[in-house]
């Protein structure tokens, strides 16, 4: 086993801090995690498992050893004449997970194109957009506990998925590595395109009955129209979830902010655009030094290149902080910061 000193974690986060462990070492398979772990090491030091690393902010350098999670593996373990199950490793990149059931006419994901990070982080925060969330297709998962070194498998339900959550988030935090995932898609796919924007997006393209594959292609240009690449700016996508508020707390709100979007869950509960209450704060597009929040989506704080975590932590707290004394609303990072 090749455990590295003192590693920079630069290349291994997509906000790019520059950062370093004290040992490092990159898991390509159970078996290997089954070594591992019986490793002074993996026994002694605080652990952090990392995997496309689009979900983290960095802090501080990492006093322990880092384990990235390189599983990867794409298998057809069941199919009947309406869906397909694929069990598919921790550490597969998910936008290719996407282009490869696109590729399949396998329908159920097409809607979380583009989203950055790998297949074992998606049912950590329950990924979702344009109106999918992973829970809509997911089966279950493998997870190795770290305590006692068995592989346990969790159903949905035992997921507790709820908006960017699950058990591996509270209850289960670093109990747990994530070693596979299994979702079913659809051989007759039912398209999604409820969000508006993707509606704009085909019409413009003159396409009336779209495919699974023009629902991706819509949704692509669309986060590309919006997102920065993190090859060419540091970020991971949305820093903040969107706030989830009552039906009393929006018609307070209406009043002074007739403009405000949202989104109705039920009758008495509606979830806001953090990005609008960003951007109305004005926030979007201010920069500070080498970071910033990025000038076409409010949602995203950016590394323009050297800053460091702590000083994109401060300015997440600043603009929480300023959205609590304007709208009355607190954000949540949905970022994990170490």
């Amino acid at each position: 086993m090749n455990i590295i000193r003192n590693q920079s974690l630069k290349s291994y986060n997509t906000f790019g801090i520059d950062v370093k462990a004290d040992f490092f070492y990159e898991l390509n398979s159970v078996q290997e995690l089954n070594e591992i772990s019986s490793s002074e090491v993996f026994q002694n030091e605080d652990l952090l498992i990392i995997s496309g690393g689009s979900n983290l902010l960095l802090t501080k350098n990492f006093k322990g050893f880092v384990l990235k999670n390189n599983i990867l593996g794409i298998e057809l373990v069941k199919e009947d004449e309406n869906d397909v199950f694929l069990k598919v490793g921790a550490g597969e990149d998910w936008h290719e997970l996407v282009m490869y059931a696109v590729g399949n006419n396998w329908g159920g994901i097409e809607n979380l194109s583009l989203i950055p990070g790998n297949a074992g982080t998606a049912p950590m925060q329950n990924i979702g957009a344009y109106g999918v969330e992973l829970k809509d297709t997911f089966v279950c998962l493998e997870a190795f506990e770290i305590a006692s070194g068995k592989v346990h498998s969790f159903t949905n339900n035992d997921c507790c998925f709820g908006y960017r959550e699950s058990i591996f988030k509270n209850t289960h935090k670093g109990k747990y590595i994530i070693t596979s995932i299994t979702i079913k898609l659809s051989k007759k796919p039912l398209i999604n395109i409820k969000y508006g924007d993707i509606k704009n997006e085909l019409h413009k393209s003159n396409i009336a009955n779209p495919s699974i594959r023009d629902v991706s292609n819509a949704v692509i240009k669309i986060r590309k129209s919006k997102l920065p690449d993190p090859n060419e700016i540091g970020n991971s996508g949305s820093f903040f979830k969107n706030p989830v508020i009552t039906k009393a707390k929006l018609e307070q709100l209406l009043k002074t902010h007739p403009d405000i979007v949202k989104y109705p869950l039920d009758e008495n509960k509606f979830k806001i655009a953090a990005g609008w209450l960003i951007e109305k704060a004005g926030w979007k597009g201010k920069t500070f030094d080498n970071y910033g929040v990025h000038k076409k989506q409010a949602l995203v704080l950016v590394n323009y290149g050297g800053a460091k975590g702590n000083d994109i932590n401060k300015l997440s707290e600043l603009i929480i902080e300023d959205i609590n004394a304007k709208f009355g609303i607190r954000l949540e990072k949905e970022v994990n910061v170490i």
